[in-house]
């Protein structure tokens, strides 16, 4: 699984889960290829809501990415995948 944080630098700065890639919503579809060349692999998609994650994962789907999950919020995230949020 390869887990992506899709908030701004700053936001990534001040707080990110372990393990964590920042690519900002806005840059998503020029930088996956380098991080995420297999468009099979399961990506997991965070922000600070889930609205910029929503935006990513619609964009990776239609440009043939297969399995992509937006998982709302850090928060939420770090719940959903038992990892520690990085300050």
């Amino acid at each position: 699984m390869i887990l992506i944080d899709t908030r701004t630098p700053d936001e990534y700065a001040a707080g990110r889960l372990t393990g964590a890639i920042l690519i900002p919503h806005d840059r998503i579809l020029a930088e996956i290829g380098k991080h995420v060349p297999n468009h099979a692999e399961k990506i997991v998609l965070y922000c600070r809501s889930g609205r910029r994650a929503e935006t990513a994962r619609a964009a990776l789907m239609a440009s043939g990415y297969t399995d992509v999950e937006n998982f709302g919020g850090m928060e939420d995230a770090a719940e959903k995948l038992q990892l520690e949020i990085i300050r």
